[in-house]
């Protein structure tokens, strides 16, 4: 088990995190974001091991903006974003993972919403 950061931070487009050990880890929002591990992003598996997962909502620039980060037991964070999101908790162990070997993730489409009149 991977112990929780000294510090985590946002930084511009980046989260921050200060390991007890010294080390640090830098994530782009943008790649966590789209890494969510909620069932309603990354799906989840019924008894037989088959992957259900929902069309991908469309991502707007607020879907990249964290509004607040909070600690879950020993071994995770919730991070609540612009757009409203908040139901994925991510392990510290991924987190250091991500940062350390970056997985490869598809172009990235965003769309923009115009204000309403």
């Amino acid at each position: 088990m991977v112990p929780p950061p000294a510090q985590i931070l946002v930084i511009g487009d980046e989260l921050a995190l200060s390991w007890k050990d010294g080390s640090e880890s830098y994530l782009k929002l943008r790649d966590v974001r789209r890494l969510c591990p909620c069932a309603g992003c990354a799906g989840e598996r019924d008894l037989f091991g088959r992957l259900a997962k929902p069309p991908q909502k469309p991502y707007t620039p607020a879907s990249f903006e964290v509004a607040a980060t909070t600690p879950v037991g020993g071994y995770a964070v919730q991070i609540y974003w612009k757009d409203g999101h908040s139901d994925g908790l991510y392990p510290w162990a991924k987190l250091r993972e991500w940062a350390e070997d970056p997985p490869d993730l598809p172009p990235l489409e965003v769309k923009t919403l115009l204000p309403t009149l």
